[in-house]
């Protein structure tokens, strides 16, 4: 069986650190190296650095790139100036989520999307749907192609992520008088050259902690993920991910988002941009926000280490009122947390209960997220 599953560039080498390994959807991922506590602590007290090259990358490139952009997702993109990123969403014509992903403008006439893995497919799907334009109307004039086998993602993260960065990816010392990674503003991007080749560093992150997402050729992975290692930034695996998102109350589409969920019911309706022309499922999304979500994506916070976990009940005096989307022990804030599709009329201050196998545990609804950190740095 994992004989099938795709693997990343730096397979080798997460097998050579020891790497315990699982699926993730098509993917055979590292889950944790020296474990998932010691690389979420990593993280949230110094720098750690994580394989995400499983996510996907596709160029969109010509006159009418950012038409068709915005024609197949939910942000305005014409908002972006080159050298920016934007969080967005693919929707269908239901107003469903396909995907959120980040769109970054890389030139005036070049746009860079990173797609979760498992929908890269549909998100190309979508931008080619677009550029193809409406029955009657002809093509716009932009070529979309999926890179993603031609370029690794590396993610540094941490409080110590953009000095480490500097000093062992951009070899920039703290006297040096030259712009460093903390120079680039919070969701800014810019092209570098890593060995001759061309790359691309990103002031993005999934953990809440100051990093970057460094998008290179995959000829220049190996030596760029050697130099972190051999500089003291531990390897991080998909464990660490997944409680260092969850304790920011960061959604995970699969979980928290899906095509049954609208940007509305999560609460991301801030990433949809109705006042614009038509774009993929824009009827749909204003329909659904004039109605108002039956629905809502809140944080639930435990009163004790009991870990909440996806498919749990949430109880109120009524009865059922939700579910637990995706949850599980937060290590900063060491309690059970988890994010949960509540009833509409319920929100932060609210007191409830999760059915942990069949234990009732109180819950307080919060808004995410769980604990305090600045990815701006």
């Amino acid at each position: 069986m994992t004989n099938q599953l795709r693997r990343t560039i730096l397979a080798p080498r997460h097998e050579a650190a020891g790497a315990t390994s699982t699926a993730f959807g098509d993917w055979w991922l590292p889950l944790h190296f020296a474990g998932t506590l010691a690389e979420h602590r990593a993280v949230r007290e110094r720098a750690g650095v994580f394989d995400v090259s499983h996510l996907g990358t596709v160029r969109v490139t010509g006159p009418d790139a950012l038409a068709v952009v915005g024609a197949a997702l939910t942000n305005d993109p014409a908002r972006l100036e080159v050298g920016t990123t934007q969080y967005t969403l693919c929707c269908d014509e239901h107003g469903g989520i396909v995907d959120d992903l980040i769109v970054a403008r890389v030139g005036p006439e070049q746009v860079l999307a990173v797609p979760n893995a498992a929908n890269t497919a549909a998100v190309v799907a979508a931008l080619e749907q677009a550029r193809d334009g409406q029955p009657g109307a002809g093509p716009l004039d932009a070529e979309v192609v999926d890179e993603t086998d031609r370029w690794a993602i590396l993610a540094v993260q941490g409080p110590e992520a953009l000095t480490e960065v500097d000093r062992v990816v951009l070899g920039i010392g703290p006297d040096d008088d030259l712009l460093g990674a903390g120079e680039l503003p919070y969701l800014g991007i810019v092209g570098l050259a890593l060995d001759d080749e061309v790359a691309y560093l990103s002031r993005t992150g999934y953990t809440g902690e100051p990093g970057v997402e460094l998008l290179v050729p995959a000829a220049v992975a190996d030596d760029l993920w050697d130099r972190l290692l051999d500089a003291g930034v531990p390897p991080c695996g998909l464990g660490a991910r997944d409680t260092l998102r969850l304790e920011m109350g960061y959604p995970l589409h699969g979980q928290d988002l899906s095509t049954e969920i609208d940007p509305y019911t999560a609460r991301l309706g801030w990433a949809v941009a109705l006042d614009r022309d038509e774009f993929r499922g824009r009827e749909a999304l204003a329909a659904l926000r004039a109605v108002g979500p039956r629905q809502r994506l809140w944080g639930l916070r435990g009163t004790d280490r009991r870990p909440l976990r996806a498919g749990m009940d949430v109880l109120g005096d009524r009865g059922s009122v939700g579910r637990v989307t995706s949850g599980g022990f937060s290590p900063t804030a060491q309690v059970g947390i988890g994010l949960a599709l509540l009833d509409a009329d319920l929100g932060p201050g609210d007191r409830l209960a999760v059915d942990v196998r069949g234990r009732s545990v109180d819950v307080e609804v919060v808004r995410p997220p769980f604990v305090e950190r600045d990815p701006r740095g």
